[in-house]
């Protein structure tokens, strides 16, 4: 009865194994590849930006709302330079995290300038943390999707 268990097992790996290798691997593009800046792993270095609660907790609600207006806009326009890939609030937390960011820049410094021209940033409502992260270049791609089913704007 093991010989027959042990059998059976061995058959099915085989065939889970076979399975797998039989999966077509899509052709590299390499002008793709080329335009999106990867690496030969289909990777890149992006700045991953950490938005926390900033120091300024003084202003009246309208003033916040403004710069939370200005806030948005911004992050609008690093879209249209291609900046910005990956944003999104973040969950209730105890780390007092508010959102994040997924910029395509070179390096930590260019993403700093361009939290510059960010009001909240700017107003200490939100601060950010940078650090390099690693991840697919394919990553910017998505974006166009996203218009396709967005019902609504912010």
């Amino acid at each position: 009865m093991k010989k027959i268990l042990l059998f059976i097992y061995l058959i099915t790996v085989t065939l889970a194994i076979q399975a797998q290798e039989k999966k077509t691997k899509t052709p590299y593009d390499e002008a793709l590849a080329k335009k999106l800046g990867a690496d030969n792993y289909g990777m890149k270095m992006y700045v991953l930006v950490i938005l926390k609660s900033g120091t300024n907790t003084t202003e009246t609600k309208a003033r916040t709302d403004s710069l939370f207006a200005g806030h948005m806009a911004n992050m609008g326009k690093m879209v249209e330079m291609q900046k910005l890939v990956v944003a999104g609030p973040m969950g209730k937390n105890d780390k007092n995290y508010r959102g994040i960011f997924i910029l395509n820049t070179k390096s930590i410094e260019e993403a700093k300038q361009l939290l510059e021209s960010d009001p909240a940033v700017k107003a200490k409502l939100l601060e950010p943390e940078l650090y390099n992260w690693y991840g697919s270049a394919a990553l910017s791609e998505y974006l166009p999707f996203h218009d396709k089913i967005q019902k609504s704007s912010f």
